[in-house]
């Protein structure tokens, strides 16, 4: 099986930072409370340099934060969007973005749901399971308007259903117990200056290698 799936396509080879990586640059990411985070996500209509770059700030702004999928609101954009570099259980890489997804309901009797450790860049440094399936399809756009379909397993498939999630207006406390979801919180509070110090270190280094 290919090592890296681009856009679903499978690719011969792929450097380590996303070529969009290296247009973008560094946005502001929305923390949980925002209002941009807690209401679903206007379609994209216009196709073109200015959605380009956009998904350019994202990617950028997905490594420094060390993520693994941004959605345009957690950049305080107002749009169903989400990008990602995200591993699956296999270890194969899966890396692109998907423009107006929405995520296919699955067969009850053909899926598994697996409950493990999640975390969210709006909710910094809080780690929490989350019930997923351990299998997702993901349909909508590619950045010209293309149709696009991209299906994960495993950590992978989290990763869809998160950011899907997103672009619909949840974060993943909304799918914790009111009990969790104040440990979430608590968690974040305590953790939030290291991240936030991490994140500044990373785009330093990120800067720095780019000479």
């Amino acid at each position: 099986m290919p090592s890296v799936f681009v856009q679903g396509r499978p690719t011969a080879a792929y450097p380590p930072l996303a070529p969009q990586a290296r247009r973008g640059s560094v946005r502001r990411v929305t923390e949980v409370g925002e209002e941009v985070l807690h209401k679903p996500c206007r379609d994209v209509t216009e196709f073109g340099p200015d959605l380009a770059a956009l998904i350019d700030d994202m990617f950028r702004t997905m490594y420094v934060a060390d993520g693994c999928g941004p959605a345009a609101n957690q950049v305080g954009v107002d749009l169903g969007l989400f990008g990602y570099d995200c591993p699956d259980d296999e270890g194969v890489r899966h890396v692109g973005h998907i423009v107006n997804p929405v995520l296919d309901s699955l067969d009850p009797a053909g899926r598994r749901l697996l409950d493990e450790g999640e975390r969210c860049l709006s909710v910094p440094g809080a780690v929490m399971a989350v019930p997923r399936p351990d299998r997702a399809v993901v349909r909508g756009l590619d950045e010209d308007g293309e149709p696009l379909v991209v299906e994960g397993t495993g950590y992978f498939a989290r990763c869809l259903a998160h950011e899907t999630d997103h672009v619909n207006g949840q974060v993943y406390l909304d799918r914790l117990s009111a009990r969790d979801r104040k440990r979430a919180l608590r968690q974040s509070a305590d953790r939030r200056d290291e991240v936030f110090a991490r994140r500044a270190a990373k785009g330093r280094a990120l800067e720095q290698a780019e000479g």
